[in-house]
């Protein structure tokens, strides 16, 4: 959930259920330049050893030394030896999936049909009715609608059910050790012996993702550290065996992320024809009244709520100007800090409202179409390169810069210059 390292590539806090899906969905249009909120996601591990990488020292001369670095860092001799007791050898299984390199993404619209299960929902009603006391005193403490946090609870762990149940002293240590970044996971390696050092969790008990999310709602060792909050009293910020901590600990997140209370998350919209889609892009921004006057309307072709237009608002294209359109709102912007992909902010967005009987999307999505494998992702932009459009890079990651290039190159087709990466475009580039 928070702004991690490994998840969409590497940010936030943690990761989560949804982490899996949620990496495949990283390198596509659907990710934005924001920065991301979880820490890392339980992938698919790919067939690696640890062996594959030559650490610069055998483990156990790291560990010896990086004793040493948590001592200098304030951190308890007795209280490093017992969070390292059983961390005698990388995690095997921790650096295959650091080194997972998914070659196919999920559409949107499948990921969108797991998040939004009828098996979550009624789960999510259920624990909304059950927790309504708990939730409405999060809601008045942190202005955020409870929906909204049932929803992130939902996605993150299964409401719980789902935490993650590597040692995340091991899973940081063997990333620290020879993993991809091992800079930022030294960071976070020491942040959770911070945390164990305070006394909310033993080392036991101390869960979570391979890539050290923790947590019913999934936070990184900083993110907690920040943000985490002790709202049943007991003492200790407790976010594994308390669902109070760890809802208002997201509640806490997300309103230090510029929640607006009261403000929805946004809507799907119509857009009319001879519409410029060079316009749907997360960096550009104007007000819903200004949306209006270029045509935009809500999804069923009314006039947008004048009671919004002061709002500032981004249309959204998940699926290119074939599949349905969003208009969305600051918080979506605040739901991205907490996890930096647009599949998942509108996951959250449209959960929360199943959650109160709504939710349905109107238009239809170009389930015929087939997303772009990672290869078919570089050969797109070794090609947009060598034909001058400028994707900014070779990397495989469909950001900014790459749909600015395909919609120059769109434009030059006399295509509709949605940015949005698919076959069609790719085989046009190949014929040169």
């Amino acid at each position: 959930m928070l702004r991690s390292f490994f998840r969409l590539p590497y940010r936030g806090r943690g990761l989560s259920v949804a982490g899996a899906s949620l990496m495949l969905l990283a390198a596509c249009a659907n990710s934005t330049p924001e920065a991301s909120a979880q820490p890392g996601a339980q992938a698919e591990p790919a067939q690696a050893s640890v062996e594959a990488t030559s650490a610069p020292m055998d483990f156990r001369s790291w560990r010896d030394e990086f004793r040493q670095t948590a001592i200098a860092a304030g951190i308890a001799a007795d209280i490093f030896d017992r969070a390292f007791a059983a961390v005698l050898e990388p995690d095997a299984a921790v650096i295959r999936a650091d080194r997972s390199q998914p070659e196919f993404t999920r559409p949107v619209w499948e990921y969108l049909d797991g998040a939004l299960s009828p098996q979550r929902v009624s789960n999510g009603r259920r624990l909304l009715a059950q927790h309504a006391d708990m939730l409405a005193a999060i809601e008045r403490r942190y202005g955020v609608d409870r929906h909204v946090l049932v929803a992130i609870w939902g996605l993150e762990s299964n409401f719980g059910s789902n935490m993650g149940d590597r040692s995340v002293i091991r899973s940081l240590a063997t990333l620290a050790y020879e993993g991809r970044r091992p800079a930022f996971a030294h960071t976070q390696l020491i942040e959770a012996l911070t945390i164990l050092q305070r006394g909310d969790v033993t080392p036991e008990a101390m869960v979570g993702s391979w890539a050290g999310a923790m947590g019913q709602t999934q936070f990184i060792p900083s993110t907690y550290n920040s943000y985490a909050v002790d709202f049943d009293g007991n003492g200790k910020r407790d976010i594994w065996a308390s669902s109070a901590d760890a809802l208002a600990s997201a509640a806490n997140y997300l309103s230090a992320s510029n929640w607006q209370s009261g403000q929805g998350w946004g809507m799907e919209v119509r857009l009319g024809d001879g519409f410029d889609y060079a316009l749907a892009d997360m960096t550009v921004r104007k007000s819903v009244a200004q949306w209006r006057e270029l045509g935009v309307r809500d999804a069923r072709g009314n006039p947008l709520d004048s009671g919004l237009d002061g709002q500032s608002a981004t249309l959204l294209l998940p699926a290119g100007h074939r599949g349905p359109a969003f208009l969305v709102l600051n918080n979506f912007r605040s739901i991205l800090r907490y996890n930096n992909s647009t599949s998942y902010a509108l996951a959250i967005g449209l959960l929360a409202e199943r959650l109160q009987g709504g939710g349905q999307i109107l238009a239809a999505w170009p389930t015929a179409d087939k997303p772009l494998s990672r290869s078919e992702r570089f050969e797109l932009q070794e090609l947009l390169e060598a034909r001058g459009f400028q994707p900014g890079g070779v990397d495989g990651i469909i950001g900014a810069n790459t749909r600015e290039a395909i919609r120059r190159f769109q434009i030059s087709l006399g295509w509709p210059a949605d940015g949005y990466p698919t076959h069609s475009l790719l085989e046009s580039l190949r014929g040169g």
